[in-house]
């Protein structure tokens, strides 16, 4: 089950609980906590299982047509059970219902990491078309891949 969380608390630890659960691309302490911090202000969607949350995703406006996926996280025991797809959907869903035209998303560029090459082939199963390549956006060793997404009209 998918919700739309407005509590910023809510949202705070929901985004603590499954972060501080993936390591592998969530590792570095200071990034982990400006995401937290950053998700009270953004739109929040958590998925449940048994009342638990086990993902979530959270998007920010980054123009007047376009709506960037902030972050996301999906529990690994949860992985490839359609619940990251499922997230991104309803987001896309809603960020359309609020008259946005395009989703982007950054991610490490392909061909660094295993866990990210993962998470590339993830967003172009769900229909991201590679845009630009920064190669120092956060630094020479994780060039940022931006990924967008028509959401339609």
């Amino acid at each position: 089950m998918i919700l739309q969380i407005t509590d910023g608390q809510q949202k705070q630890q929901i985004a603590r609980q499954v972060l501080e659960a993936l390591p592998e691309w969530f590792g570095i302490k200071q990034a982990r906590e400006e995401y937290i911090a950053d998700s009270v202000g953004q739109m929040f969607f958590a998925a449940m299982h048994n009342g638990q949350p086990v993902g979530f995703l959270c998007l920010k406006p980054t123009g007047r047509d376009t709506v960037e996926l902030a972050v996301m996280g999906v529990c690994k025991e949860y992985h490839r059970q359609g619940i990251g797809r499922a997230l991104v959907e309803c987001a896309c869903h809603q960020a359309k219902k609020q008259g946005f035209l395009f989703m982007q998303v950054k991610t490490v560029q392909m061909g660094h990491y295993p866990e990210y090459d993962a998470t590339n082939r993830f967003y172009q199963g769900l229909g991201f078309k590679e845009f630009e390549v920064f190669p120092t956006l956060w630094d020479e060793n994780n060039p940022c891949q931006v990924y967008v997404m028509f959401l339609g009209l």
